[in-house]
C-alpha cells in the first residue's frame, strides 16, 4: 500500500509541472496588458514601460516563468498586481471561506445524491424512481447563475428567512483566529456566530451543490443497479438476509468505487466552479477572487490559484487512488 502511495505521489510532479507552463502561457496569450489596466487607457506610453519594467513584463516569458518557478519553491507565488500584498497571504485570507462552501455543497450533494441514487435503485420503475431521474436532469440543466438569483428572490426577499449574500451579518463582530466561522465559532465559544454562518451558508451552499449532486444520483443509480444484479446479492436475498443488509453490505459497498470516482472529481470542480456561485452570493473566495484578477491581467494572482486549485485537484484524486486500493486489493496490482 505504501509503494502504491508513493508511486501516485511521484505521478504528480509532472502533472504540477504541465498545469504551472499551460496556465503561464495562456495569459501571456490573453489580449490585454496589466500595466494598462493599472494605470487607464490615458496612460503614456513612458508611464506604461515605466510599470512594465516595475513588473517584470519586459523580460522574456523563460525569465518570467524561471522567477515564478523559484518563487513557487520558497512559498512566494508573486505579488498581486492590484494591490501589491502577497498573494499567498491574500489566499491565506480567502481560502477558508471557499473550503467551507466547497464542504457544505459536497455534503448536500453526497448526502442527498447517494440517497437518491440508491432509492431510485432499489425502487426502480417506481413513481420514486422517476422523480429522481427528473430532478436530475433538471439539476444538471439548470444553470447555477439562475438557480442563485432564483433562491434569493424567494428566500431572501420574498420570505425572508435567509441573508442574500455576503459570509456573516455586516453588523457582527468577528475576529478571525483559523479563518474558519465554525471552527472559530467554536474556539471563542460563540455559538451565535455559527449560526450567522450557517444562515448565510444554506443559500450558496445549494446553488452550488445542484450540478454535483445531480452527477452523483445518476452514477448512484447505475452504479446500484448493476452491482444489484450480480450473483452475490442474489444469494444474499436468498439466505433471506433482510433487504437493508443486501442494500448496503452487499450491494452498496460493491458500487462505491465509482461513486467515490465521481465525488473526488467533484471536488475539484466545485472549487473551480465556485466563480459564479461566489459572485451572486458575494461571497468572499478564491473564485471570486480569480474572477477580479482574470478582468484586471493580474498575472501572479491567477498563476498562483489556479495552480493552488490544480494542487488541491490532484491530492484528492491522490486520496481517491488510496480509497480504491484500500477498498479493491486487485487494484494496487
Amino acid at each position: 500500500m505504501v509503494a502504491f502511495a508513493l508511486r501516485r505521489v511521484l505521478e504528480t510532479v509532472p502533472v504540477l509541472i504541465g498545469v504551472s507552463v499551460v496556465v503561464f502561457l495562456v495569459l501571456r496569450f490573453i489580449p490585454g496588458d496589466p500595466a494598462i489596466v493599472l494605470l487607464g487607457e490615458r496612460a503614456t506610453p513612458q508611464n506604461v514601460a515605466r510599470l512594465r519594467e516595475q513588473l517584470g513584463l519586459n523580460e522574456p516569458w523563460s525569465v518570467q516563468y524561471w522567477r515564478f518557478v523559484q518563487g513557487l519553491s520558497r512559498g512566494d507565488a508573486g505579488r498581486s498586481v492590484r494591490s501589491n500584498r502577497p498573494v499567498l497571504e491574500e489566499a491565506r485570507a480567502r481560502l477558508p471561506a471557499s473550503i467551507e462552501l466547497t464542504v457544505a455543497a459536497l455534503l448536500v450533494a453526497c448526502v442527498l445524491g447517494i440517497g437518491a441514487g440508491i432509492v431510485s435503485a432499489t425502487l426502480r420503475g417506481s413513481a420514486a424512481d422517476h422523480a429522481s431521474r427528473v430532478l436530475s436532469l433538471a439539476g444538471i440543466s439548470i444553470p447555477i447563475f439562475w438557480l442563485g438569483l432564483v433562491l434569493i428572490w424567494i428566500f431572501a426577499v420574498q420570505l425572508r428567512w435567509l441573508p442574500p449574500d455576503g459570509r456573516l451579518d455586516a453588523d457582527t463582530r468577528y475576529t478571525p483566529i483559523t479563518g474558519f466561522i465554525f471552527v472559530d465559532a467554536l474556539l471563542q465559544r460563540r455559538p451565535e456566530l455559527a449560526v450567522n454562518g450557517l444562515r448565510h451558508l444554506i443559500l450558496p451552499a445549494i446553488a452550488l451543490s445542484t450540478v454535483p449532486m445531480a452527477i452523483i444520483a445518476r452514477m448512484t443509480r447505475s452504479s446500484m443497479l448493476e452491482v444489484m444484479r450480480a450473483d452475490h446479492v442474489r444469494t444474499a436475498r436468498s439466505k433471506g438476509l433482510p433487504e437493508r443488509t443486501v442494500t448496503w453490505r452487499h450491494a452498496f459497498k460493491n458500487a462505491a468505487l465509482p461513486i467515490i470516482t465521481v465525488v473526488g472529481l467533484q471536488v475539484g470542480f466545485l472549487l473551480s466552479g465556485a466563480i459564479l456561485t461566489e459572485t451572486i452570493f458575494a461571497w468572499p473566495g478564491i473564485g471570486r477572487w480569480i474572477y477580479e484578477s482574470i478582468l484586471n491581467r493580474d498575472y501572479p494572482v491567477v498563476q498562483g490559484m489556479t495552480l493552488l486549485v490544480a494542487v488541491i485537484f490532484v491530492l484528492v484524486n491522490l486520496v481517491v487512488d488510496v480509497l480504491y486500493a484500500a477498498l479493491d486489493p486487485r487494484i494496487r496490482v
